[in-house]
């Protein structure tokens, strides 16, 4: 029986046929692109159950790629990458990516990515429902719904994740680093801008709803859902 089924997007042959050797030795079904616009379309086609996406690629670069799926897709995305400079990772992150690789790899690391990004994404209990409420504020994780005055906001996965994470846990102080961690739930040393880039665009949605909460910077530390008693 199959572990899941995996879409490999890359130019490059030889790395295409080796990620397909590590993945399918684990029981994963692949299947691979070599390609921008290939992708999208076996995306299509193939309905996997995570996309491991080069940035480099002809016709579509790996950006443009994660962008279209995102539109219509929370399919996990590990992004592949030569590349190690912080604006690639931030950007990726912004974009809606999952988790990065970068070249050249261990096929220990890429299964163990695989495996974590595939658990923290795995669908939840059916019982299980995810929402937490506040003054004139709600957010669902299961329907990854968030409704402000009872009028839903047009929020990214990624944005709604951290929300949630906050607001599960009210007056509780993160640092950037554990945001990314929980949330991101990788390390990214270094790359804790993208978490101020994702609260500013929270607070853009939020700031003024209501007296009762506030999603607060705790200066020289990090951030927290403060609620006032």
């Amino acid at each position: 029986m199959s572990m899941g089924k995996i879409l490999i997007v890359d130019d490059d042959q030889n790395i295409c046929e080796l990620l397909r050797l590590y993945i399918e030795k684990e029981g994963f079904d692949t299947r691979i692109a070599n390609d921008g616009k290939a992708a999208l379309e076996a995306f299509d086609e193939y309905n996997p159950d995570l996309v491991m996406l080069d940035i480099m690629l002809p016709e579509l670069d790996g950006w443009q790629v994660c962008r279209e799926i995102r539109k219509k897709s929370q399919c996990p995305i590990i992004m592949l990458t030569a590349k190690s400079e912080v604006f690639d990772k931030v950007l990726g992150l912004e974009l809606g990516a999952d988790d990065y690789v970068v070249k050249p790899f261990e096929a220990k690391e890429v299964i163990a990515r695989i495996k974590a990004v595939l658990r923290r994404s795995g669908t939840h209990d059916e019982d299980e429902v995810k929402e937490v409420h506040y003054d004139k504020l709600s957010i669902n994780l299961t329907n990854y719904e968030m409704k402000v005055n009872g009028v839903q906001v047009d929020t990214p996965p990624k944005e709604m994740e951290l929300i949630y994470h906050l607001a599960s846990n009210p007056n509780r102080v993160f640092t950037r680093d554990e945001l990314l961690d929980q949330v991101w739930g990788f390390d990214y040393y270094g790359d804790s801008r993208t978490v101020d880039v994702h609260v500013k665009r929270l607070r853009e949605k939020l700031e003024g709803v209501s007296d009762q909460w506030e999603l607060k910077t705790v200066w020289g530390v990090g951030y927290k859902f403060d609620v006032k008693n």
